[in-house]
């Protein structure tokens, strides 16, 4: 499990004014390395954004500018996984690429949000913003500050892939797939598979309704979404 989570913060509300980013290399055994810089986006401060974050026209004097740093960035995101919060970030630095006629990043990006919301079912239609997960699964937080933002996002992810026990290459795919409607439903107490605790993923050649049904009849409880109690993941 090796992959790179990213955050950014701008100076008003265009994407692109990127002022700080952080960055935070993780693998099995945690955050390994953190990179991070205030960034002059050449641009305003909108006073509603300094409220969020923080950050001055001041603090970013003299820091460097988006293409300076570019390099820099892209050595670390290019050809690898990149997890973010929500397509903000994600967005913001293709636009600040953008901006400036810089390549944009080739790497494999995956939304730690999307993935929140297929593993626990009380996040899947609210409360999947970064700073509430955070609070509910005991993730120190500095919420705004993109390097602290950044380690948060990252270890939503192997939280989710330790609950799940989908590997980061399942939870590229899965995060791109609809969440499936509410089908959770009890087995039939006398099925031959009581006691299994069966969920749906992936392409099915019939409807998800129908194969819960067919699975509570033979015993298994169904669940709309990933869990350590989850015994079987179909199909398969």
């Amino acid at each position: 499990m090796a992959f790179v989570a990213v955050d950014v913060e701008t100076a008003n509300a265009d994407w692109a004014s990127i002022c700080q980013i952080g960055l935070a290399v993780f693998n099995d055994d945690g955050v390994q390395e953190t990179w991070t810089s205030l960034v002059n986006p050449e641009d305003y401060f909108d006073a509603t954004n300094v409220s969020i974050h923080g950050i001055t026209e001041a603090d970013v004097e003299g820091r460097p500018a988006f293409p300076d740093l570019y390099p820099e960035i892209s050595g670390r995101l290019s050809d690898t996984i990149v997890v973010h919060h929500m397509p903000f970030d994600r967005v913001a630095l293709r636009r600040a690429a953008r901006r400036y006629d810089l390549p944009g990043l080739d790497a494999q990006w995956i939304d730690s949000a999307k993935v929140a919301r297929r593993t626990w079912d009380e996040y899947a239609h609210r409360g999947y913003g970064l700073a509430n997960l955070a609070q509910a699964l005991d993730i120190p937080l500095n919420h705004h500050d993109a390097l602290s933002d950044a380690i948060a996002s990252g270890t939503i992810l192997c939280r989710a892939v330790q609950a799940s026990g989908l590997g980061i290459g399942d939870w590229i795919a899965r995060s791109r797939q609809p969440i499936a409607g509410p089908i959770a439903r009890s087995g039939q107490p006398d099925g031959p598979l009581v006691g299994e605790r069966v969920v749906f993923t992936g392409e099915m050649s019939i409807p998800r309704r129908e194969a819960a049904e067919l699975a509570a009849a033979a015993g298994c409880d169904v669940a709309n979404s990933l869990s350590r109690s989850v015994t079987r993941v179909l199909p398969r």
